[in-house]
């Protein structure tokens, strides 16, 4: 039996959960998430909690089990609390911006690098930290790793988009003596 998948989940006042077949439904405050089911796996809902259950003991389902747990416990969590991811800018002159839902990143190339954010997510920037903000964890990952991908950390300075917890192997660079 899965560990993940076996686990309940406890579903906090003021979230609707409508499970019709082969799709999920979460609404919450924060907005509402729906997900297509994969076969071999069945969710049900008694009393206040989620009960994730597979059909057979196949390779593929207890992969399976484990998965739609945990996706359906970000989307629980997504409409509740929300979830936050943190980039931060090294480099002289490199700074972002962000008005509505379009930014501005001034990265060292010869032009600001324009990028619309989804929906969904929600950004601000604080000095040299970017925070962003959304209620579905798996845009906010994306989003997130597109804008680190502009200009990714580079090994020898530390120069680029990084995210707050990662840390740059740095690496010795030339020697002047040869």
């Amino acid at each position: 039996m899965s560990r993940v998948g076996k686990k309940p989940i406890a579903v906090p006042k003021g979230v609707n959960i409508s499970v019709g077949g082969d799709a999920i439904a979460v609404k919450g405050p924060r907005g509402e998430l729906k997900r297509a089911l994969p076969s071999g796996v069945k969710v049900k809902l008694e009393g206040g909690s989620l009960q994730v259950a597979r059909d057979d003991d196949s390779r593929e389902n207890r992969a399976k089990h484990g998965l739609v747990r945990a996706l359906l416990a970000n989307m629980v969590t997504g409409v509740t609390t929300g979830f936050e991811r943190k980039l931060e800018i090294n480099g002289v002159g490199y700074k972002a911006e962000v008005a509505g839902q379009k930014m501005t990143l001034a990265l060292g190339y010869s032009h600001p690098v324009n990028y619309d954010l989804p929906n969904q997510v929600q950004a601000k920037v604080d000095k040299n930290v970017i925070i962003l903000t959304s209620f579905d964890r798996e845009v906010l990952g994306e989003t997130a790793a597109k804008i680190r991908g502009f200009r990714p950390p580079e090994p020898y300075k530390g120069k680029g988009v990084k995210y707050v917890e990662e840390t740059i192997r740095r690496k010795v660079g030339k020697t002047g003596a040869g």
